[in-house]
């Protein structure tokens, strides 16, 4: 079982495998290989480790060694004459005006040969330039023709994130990246805001598309209604990263719940219901406000009912009301019947309506009321009448005429008064009887 040892190379877009050979580098330690190139220094980005001859890819050469000082040094004296070549390679292509971007120019660490990089979208006739590159730089001159993302991965920079382009931090073979891809991240369909440095769809698309997509078979789908301790709610958003849901209630209010804290309430393993520990976790005041009013309808219904007092009845007062509504008067029976006679009366005749019986100095003076026993037509008491006008009779009765001469006095006003308000009938305690 061998032991090997990564190394990536300058432009190289993976990590090559190299035996150690007997030397034991360490990660992060510049080595001397030989490639298919001829000799170049490498960086070491994994450890010595030991790997089945089956899992190699093909036949792997050893390193020649680890770099020392005087390697280093020469390294940077090649790193100068690359910058100074650039130039010179810009000015060619434009006095032989080829269709070609030049990108970079790299020496191999044994310096018999120069990489001239370039882009271009046709094929390019360039032996003319070959042979006067040759012939400025004493050396082995290629050409090599890359794509815009190797452009982009060569030359390096920062991507719409403010991070390090992925093309540069994660090396590697370059995979397609599709339209669908951005789609099933909910991403603008604008160019400018998916396209990287290079103009091309960002790489970015395809690493993070595996995670959206899991995350799309697990989680609720936009609109699915979700059913709370606080009623209803509709999923409004969902982040992918954070692993979160929104939720929008019909009061407007809008709470992120984590797509863990969410349950299933049909037995179906969708997720449709969150309890009440994780929205007050996640909530905040304005969810705790909430469930403090839920709280407290809750307490007020399984309480139980406040049945009124009845209202207490007055009691039943000399010259009072009665309880069941009537007019009290000392001359008629509790049961509310007819009125009694008075001591020394005579009784009424057959056919007619025994007269009340007479107030007394200090009784309650009968209140006016229209009906019987009233002088609803005279309005005023004492006050005569009017010549050929007629008195309205009680129901089914005539009224009594007046006496021929009033009694004298106070006692004599009462007895006339008395004997208005009287109803029919021939005789009375005290009266005169009315004229044949």
């Amino acid at each position: 079982m061998p032991t090997v040892v990564g190394v990536k190379l300058r432009f190289a877009p993976k990590t090559l495998m190299f035996e150690t050979g007997g030397h034991v580098p360490k990660e992060g330690d510049s080595v001397i290989v030989e490639t298919e190139r001829g000799i170049e220094i490498g960086l070491v980005n994994q450890a010595p480790q030991d790997v089945a001859a089956s899992n190699l890819p093909g036949s792997t050469k050893p390193i020649m060694r680890i770099a020392d000082a005087e390697d280093l040094a020469y390294s940077a004296e090649l790193t100068v004459k690359e910058r100074e070549a650039m130039p010179i390679f810009r000015e060619l292509v434009g006095s032989y005006k080829l269709d070609m971007k030049p990108i970079d120019v790299e020496y191999l660490f044994g310096g018999d040969k120069v990489v001239f990089y370039f882009v271009s979208e046709e094929r390019v006739d360039f032996r003319d330039l070959v042979k006067d590159l040759a012939s400025r730089f004493r050396a082995r001159i290629d050409m090599r023709q890359v794509g815009v993302r190797d452009e982009a991965r060569m030359v390096g920079g920062l991507g719409h994130c403010g991070e390090q382009l992925c093309c540069v931090r994660f090396g590697g073979e370059f995979q397609p990246v599709s339209i669908r891809m951005a789609k099933e991240q909910d991403l603008p369909l604008n160019p400018l805001k998916i396209s990287g440095l290079c103009g091309r769809l960002m790489c970015c698309l395809r690493y993070e598309f595996d995670a959206y997509k899991d995350y799309k078979t697990r989680a609720p789908k936009r609109g699915t209604i979700i059913e709370t301790p606080l009623g209803l709610a509709k999923v409004s958003d969902l982040n992918t990263p954070r692993e979160m849901v929104g939720m929008k209630f019909e009061d407007g209010r809008r709470v992120m719940v984590p797509l863990a804290g969410m349950t299933c309430g049909k037995g179906t393993g969708c997720p449709c219901q969150v309890s009440r520990e994780v929205l007050e976790e996640v909530g905040g005041t304005g969810t705790s406000l909430a469930f403090a009013a839920l709280d407290r309808e809750a307490e007020i219904a399984a309480a139980p009912p406040v049945v009124p007092p009845k209202p207490s009845r007055p009691s039943s007062g000399g010259g009072g009301r009665s309880s069941s509504g009537g007019r009290s008067s000392g001359s008629r029976s509790s049961g509310g019947g007819k009125p009694a006679p008075a001591a020394g009366a005579q009784p009424a005749k057959e056919g007619t309506t025994a007269a009340p019986a007479p107030r007394g100095e200090g009784g309650r003076k009968r209140r006016k009321r229209g009906g019987r026993g009233s002088d609803a037509a005279a309005g005023t008491e004492g006050q005569p009448k009017a010549a050929g006008s007629t008195q309205q009779p009680s129901t089914g009765s005539q009224a009594a005429p007046k006496a021929d001469k009033p009694a004298e006095g106070g006692e004599a006003r009462r007895t006339s008064r008395r004997r208005r308000r009287r109803g029919p009938g021939t005789g009375g305690s005290g009266g005169d009887a009315p004229p044949a």
